[in-house]
């Protein structure tokens, strides 16, 4: 029985480790990259909306959500579904968005 609690625990731990590495890789891309910076405010909104809701995205947020980039695109978006308030929605569906959206940017 003391085996089983063990590996329990074990499973948690690594499970919870997971997560974390995930997290950090996210937020050292960000850093790295200087995302943060790379996209004003306004169409940080626009493209989260588009990706978040059933909003558009104009072609000025489209250019520059392309200068953004593709790898900090994904990592803000994978780093807003860590966060605590967006625990409710499914991974796959804003994953999905957000890569549709990526696509109606570059046309």
């Amino acid at each position: 029985m003391a085996s089983l609690n063990v590996y329990s625990v074990l499973v948690v731990l690594f499970l919870t480790c997971g997560a974390v590495m995930a997290m950090k890789e996210n937020d050292q891309i960000i850093k790295e990259n200087n995302c943060e910076t790379k996209m004003g405010l306004p169409c940080v909104l626009e493209a989260f909306t588009s990706i978040l809701n059933t909003g558009s995205i104009s072609n000025k947020c489209c250019c520059e959500l392309v200068v953004l980039g593709k790898v900090c695109h994904s990592a803000l978006v994978k780093r807003t579904l860590e966060n605590p308030l967006f625990k409710d929605l499914n991974p796959a569906t804003i994953i999905a968005k957000s890569i549709q959206t990526w696509n109606i940017a570059l046309h």
